[in-house]
């Protein structure tokens, strides 16, 4: 596996080179940028020219990885060239958030099942129910083919996201990517670092991703009573204080707001808030917060046995970023110790991240967490 990475600021042009090295021998290119970059149209030829023969996977952020170094309205292009490894993608448009679950069906009855290794899925972020995608998906792929990926951005604005595939960047997509061969080599592994507070309360009207009433009692008004002055910035203060959803069979993600409902006093989340489920809100611990991503580091790597990281892709929640600050590169540089200096670091910060929480576990979409997936060929 060959890989090329540079980075595009307005103004600027690429930095450190114009991308092209690989040529036609790449594949793929990874693109994750700002919704502003990713609508101009000069990278774009640029990319194109560059790598012909390649496919262009990618979508809007709420901040680029590029190696250590987390920025913001960029756009960062990472090339690879496969040396054993085959590729099929497909994309299609969302036009209804209660269609993600069919979404999910058609996109995965599209990929060849013949030598599919694993599925690689990014969607919109603001118009689709990520639970409901992940379990479409799930459900029509074999036991032994896993799914990572995550939700598009857009910064803490949360008015309209974007997904690439091979075309223009677009609304409303979701875009997922099959990797073929007995040659490639995938970990994966995701993590928080929150801490829980306040009462347990019971999830008593929702529907789907929309939560009414907690405990009988209307949603929106208990979330902005234990906000309280944070309230006034919903729905993007909502992302410090995420729910933790505990299932009638024990097992817990964390949701975070989407948007909110003035006129029905409901809160909309990124997945599934099932009525008879149990909900606790949480608040960022600092350094718990970076052990999460090395935690991730680990597990995703601990799954590759002996084979080197060449390649390892970063999709960090939105929220976690708004906590940690000028911290940010404190998770990534983590990654790095874990993964080592000659494995490639891309990725972004997204509105929800898709992953089982290790090899042995069932693939979920979860919230604020760090999602490691790493690439290599033997």
């Amino acid at each position: 596996m060959q890989i090329e990475q540079t980075r595009w600021m307005p103004g600027k042009g690429w930095t450190p080179a114009p991308p092209g090295r690989l040529g036609t021998k790449a594949q793929l290119v990874l693109l994750f940028g700002s919704p502003a970059c990713l609508k101009q149209t000069s990278w774009q030829e640029d990319i194109r020219s560059a790598y012909p023969a390649a496919h262009r996977l990618g979508c809007s952020t709420a901040g680029e990885i590029y190696g250590t170094e987390v920025t913001d309205e960029t756009l960062v292009a990472t090339a690879i060239a496969f040396e054993h490894t085959r590729l099929k993608g497909v994309s299609l448009k969302l036009d209804d958030v209660n269609d993600s679950f069919q979404a999910g069906e058609q996109l995965a009855n599209s990929l060849p099942r013949e030598a599919l290794v694993h599925v690689l899925v990014i969607s919109d972020g603001k118009n689709v129910n990520g639970s409901e995608l992940v379990s479409g998906l799930t459900q029509h792929l074999s036991p032994d083919v896993r799914l990572t990926g995550g939700l598009a951005g857009d910064g803490a604005r949360f008015q309209e996201t974007l997904v690439l595939w091979d075309g223009t960047p677009e609304p409303n997509q979701v875009a997922v990517l099959g990797l073929y061969g007995d040659r490639i080599k995938v970990g994966f592994g995701s993590m928080g670092g929150w801490d829980a507070f306040g009462p347990e309360r019971l999830v008593t009207r929702s529907a789907g991703n929309i939560l009414f009433e907690l405990d009988g009692q209307p949603a929106l008004a208990l979330y902005k009573k234990y906000l309280g002055e944070h309230a006034r910035d919903l729905p993007a203060s909502g992302l410090l204080f995420p729910l933790s959803l505990r299932s009638a069979a024990g097992e817990s993600v964390v949701r975070t707001i989407l948007g909110i409902n003035e006129a029905e006093h409901s809160l909309t989340f990124a997945g599934d808030l099932p009525q008879g489920g149990y909900v606790r809100l949480m608040k960022a611990n600092f350094d718990r917060l970076i052990d999460g991503a090395v935690g991730a580091a680990q597990t995703s790597s601990e799954a590759m046995g002996k084979t080197s990281p060449e390649l390892a892709l970063l999709i960090s929640c939105v929220g976690r970023k708004l906590v940690l600050k000028q911290r940010i590169e404190e998770e990534v540089e983590g990654v790095q110790d874990i993964l080592g200096r000659e494995t490639v670091l891309a990725g972004f910060y997204s509105y929800g991240e898709i992953s089982p929480f290790n090899p042995s576990a069932a693939c979920e979409l979860h919230n604020q967490t760090m999602t490691i997936t790493i690439l290599s060929e033997v």
